[in-house]
């Protein structure tokens, strides 16, 4: 497999945590299963933090920022039983990725961090 992209991003946790008093914010941002998921830990906003910077490095990643028919919440970051992160696609998101790499087997490699005050997201697509 070759690299087709890297990205990267660092949030602060505090910026994340004022614009989650904002309902829209979190609804145009995240995707219910990952709002679930915040709910249910203790520092919801480092959680929420990690999620918006993954979606932010997987932008760069793709080289395309979050246009082009990329939505922040069609991109959903979870996590497996044993912790790992993982990122999936929903609605017209999907689609624009699919198309863009023409059916061709992608590998998305995710790395998620954080502090108090910073949330980091490591990306790298494969093909």
């Amino acid at each position: 497999m070759n690299i087709f992209g890297i990205g990267t991003d660092i949030v602060s946790v505090d910026r994340i945590k004022n614009s989650l008093k904002n309902k829209k914010f979190i609804g145009r941002i995240f995707n219910e299963k990952e709002i679930l998921k915040c709910k249910k830990v203790n520092s919801s906003s480092n959680c929420y933090a990690k999620r918006f910077a993954a979606k932010e490095a997987l932008s760069k990643a793709l080289g395309t920022g979050i246009s082009n028919g990329l939505n922040f919440n069609e991109i959903i970051v979870l996590n497996k039983k044993s912790g790992k992160p993982y990122i999936n696609f929903s609605g017209q998101t999907k689609k624009t990725l699919n198309k863009k790499f023409k059916g061709k087997k992608t590998k998305i490699s995710l790395s998620l961090s954080d502090e108090k005050k910073y949330a980091v997201a490591f990306v790298t697509i494969s093909l």
